[in-house]
């Protein structure tokens, strides 16, 4: 069952959230009584799947914070009607701990073999779906293992993989209406794959061509389509979640039926622009869902010296906004949450955080070497025993969808696209030099074109030190 982390202003709209959670997660009223579910190993994300997984929409279920709120000796009687709610006073002097010794559990729908968990809860999935949804993820393995050695060529001067958290890009993704409007961080290219961009205009941005949508003005994986509701990406972490809060409040002015969906990595987390974003959404009541990739590391820099809170599922709910933990190596996990949470953002008109644990098994880019900070058996773990990729395809097996014959197919025709995409966007032109200039202002401004011809006459007296494949 999905589990929600949630906040209540007071008890009549916390058991209207119950509902309103029970009739769109298609289980009945709030439980009394829970199964301890299982908890994560804070070292490394090492599940532990020895227990059944059963949850409540209940608020702070295994929060000792919240625990030890319920134990101050209230005087009801005795309260202040102060602006934001009613506060009960206590004659007790205690402080609420910095953080609790039990987890926020993670949900999941698949065991680390691709079997269905017991007394699970999740939206359903169908045979067209689920086999798209898998070859879309062997589409972005390939594309990045290939782009990888592209760069390491020489042939394109940057590039960044997703290898680990292809679920969270593509379950994401399908869970999705073409409506709703994607503010990325850098890593969810398959998002963009998923709604129609194709591999021949990902070489085109890569190599930066003429028929790179940006004009060559960005460096490799920066992608942006307006026609498929996706926000170029920007490189400086976590400018695009008060964007997106912006976007997704004038989708609820405009009375639109989609949301405003914006990811980044738990390192985005330690950055202010996330904290406006998260209260500016929580208080705007703003139709945004948050998705944050946990994958244990902000380039070097581990989690236990990012923060010191029970990772991110937490932050969501000290700013009053309903938030899950969820297994981000599991794609029926990630799209039953994201599924659920889009329903929430639109019909409650409220933001929704997940956090999605997926381990990042790449490179943080082309321009790291992450053997220097953490251990390869660490890494290989990671990309054998903890696959996505490898355990949604066990479970479409499983289910008689797909067959070797099929992954044989499927992993040659990609690689065929991909080399042929590679080799067109290669030759292509690329865009003139005016093309620095455009695009700005309508009207070229004096200083744009002061600059322009300074670099015109640069160019002329030191030719060999600029491209020569660059039309003047």
């Amino acid at each position: 069952m999905i589990s929600l982390v949630c906040s209540y202003k007071n008890n009549r709209s916390r058991s209207l959230v119950q509902n309103k959670v029970s009739l769109l997660l298609g289980i009945g009223g709030s439980r009394s009584t829970t199964t301890p579910p299982p908890l994560i190993n804070h070292h490394r994300f090492r599940y532990s799947s020895s227990q059944p997984f059963v949850a409540s929409s209940t608020r702070y279920e295994s929060s000792k914070a919240q625990a030890q709120l319920e134990d101050f000796q209230q005087h009801d009687d005795q309260v202040i009607d102060f602006p934001g709610g009613k506060v009960a006073f206590t004659s007790e002097m205690r402080f609420i701990s910095d953080t609790s010794h039990k987890r926020v559990p993670c949900y999941r729908v698949l065991d680390d073999d691709g079997e269905l968990m017991t007394h699970t809860n999740h939206v359903q999935v169908s045979k067209e779906l689920a086999v798209r949804m898998y070859s879309e993820m062997v589409t972005l393995q390939t594309m990045d293992s290939i782009f990888y050695e592209v760069q390491r060529q020489g042939r394109i001067s940057f590039y960044l993989t997703s290898m680990g958290e292809e679920a969270v890009n593509i379950a994401s993704a399908a869970a999705l209406s073409s409506d709703d409007i994607i503010l990325p961080q850098y890593r969810e290219p398959g998002v963009l794959l998923w709604r129609g961009f194709t591999l021949q205009q990902i070489a085109h941005q890569c190599f930066g061509n003429t028929n790179d949508l940006g004009k060559g003005r960005q460096m490799p994986i920066h992608y942006g389509s307006n026609k498929h509701n996706y926000f170029t990406v920007s490189s400086p972490i976590a400018t695009q979640l008060p964007q997106a809060v912006g976007a997704a409040y004038s989708l609820k002015m405009d009375g639109k039926n989609a949301c405003a969906v914006t990811f980044c990595g738990d390192g985005a987390t330690s950055e202010g622009d996330f904290h406006a974003g998260m209260n500016f959404a929580a208080v705007m009541e703003a139709p945004v869902i948050f998705i944050i990739r946990n994958n244990g590391w902000a380039i070097s820099t581990p989690v236990e010296d990012q923060f010191r809170s029970d990772g991110i599922v937490v932050k969501g709910q000290a700013y009053g906004i309903w938030s899950i933990r969820v297994d981000g190596n599991d794609a029926l996990a990630v799209y039953s949450a994201v599924h659920t949470a889009r329903e929430i953002a639109i019909k409650e008109q409220r933001p929704v955080l997940i956090e999605a644990l997926s381990y990042r098994v790449g490179h943080h880019s082309t321009s790291d070497d992450s053997t220097k900070y953490r251990p390869i058996d660490e890494i290989e773990y990671w990309k054998m025993e903890r696959s996505p990729v490898n355990r949604f395809k066990r479970w479409v097996e499983r289910n008689g969808w797909w067959s070797d014959k099929d992954e044989l197919e499927l992993r040659s025709s990609v690689r065929k696209q991909l080399m042929h995409a590679i080799q067109v966007a290669e030759k292509a032109q690329k865009p003139p030099l005016e093309d620095l200039f455009t695009d700005v202002y309508y009207q070229l401004s004096s200083n744009l074109e002061e600059q322009e011809k300074l670099l015109r006459k640069a160019i002329e007296k030191h030719p060999k030190d600029y491209p020569s494949d660059v039309p003047l």
